[in-house]
């Protein structure tokens, strides 16, 4: 818990330095708060531009900053020097996981106090952002384990980003991208967040997004096993 504790530390003075990293957490919570007021369109779904930006920040900040966030401390050998200072991979892995889930968290929550909610929908908007939030994190943890560099993270992130962010707002205006997209656990958070007067979490949604989320570990799993077979 100590070594988790002081690499959660860690990434917090890293971020304040690292502005790539830490425009990820901001922009999108941003965008939320300038677009639901600045634009007022008759005949506009309530709170459409709070789902929007919270299924396209699911896709794009935690995976992006998570992975950016490894492949960088892979590339300066700072994460070889912390697992040789007796610094577990699980150890490392929660300490950096949970600073993202945090802050991705936070932003999360400027995007669902822009929105109107009840009390008990804000609740229900957090927890449904904090399970996609953590799906995001697997798959971003193993685009940056399997990357030996960060240009090799940025190629492999962003279409990535692109397909798992962009592809719940796409799926709104095209009923042949919407049968693909049911797919993805963004657009499954997406749907569920768009029910949040109704909640209503059917079988084959949760089916969906466990399904990735295993998807994603296997993934994290196989990257981090070809790393360690490759540092030996």
């Amino acid at each position: 818990m100590k070594h988790v504790i002081a690499i959660f530390k860690k990434q917090l003075k890293d971020t304040v330095k690292n502005k790539a990293v830490l425009i990820q957490f901001i922009m999108f919570p941003v965008m939320t708060l300038i677009m639901n007021n600045a634009i007022q369109i008759n005949d506009l779904p309530k709170n459409f531009f709070v789902l929007l930006f919270a299924a396209m920040y699911i896709g794009m900040a935690p995976l992006t900053a998570l992975s950016a966030i490894i492949a960088e401390e892979k590339e300066q050998n700072t994460l070889r020097v912390l697992l040789m200072s007796n610094v577990r991979p699980t150890a490392y892995l929660l300490g950096t996981g949970s600073y993202v889930w945090i802050c991705c968290l936070l932003g999360s929550a400027v995007i669902c106090f822009a929105g109107s909610y009840t009390p008990k929908e804000r609740i229900f908007f957090m927890l449904t952002m904090s399970v996609g939030i953590f799906a995001s994190l697997l798959l971003g943890a193993a685009i940056g384990t399997y990357s030996k560099t960060q240009m090799m993270a940025t190629s492999l992130m962003v279409p990535v980003m692109i397909f798992f962010s962009f592809l719940p707002m796409l799926s709104l205006f095209n009923n042949t991208i919407a049968k693909v997209a049911k797919f993805t656990y963004s657009e499954q958070i997406r749907l569920a967040l768009s029910e949040i007067g109704d909640p209503h979490i059917s079988g084959e949604s949760v089916c969906i997004v466990a399904a990735n989320m295993l998807l994603f570990a296997g993934l994290f799993l196989t990257a981090y096993k070809k790393t360690l077979s490759a540092d030996a």
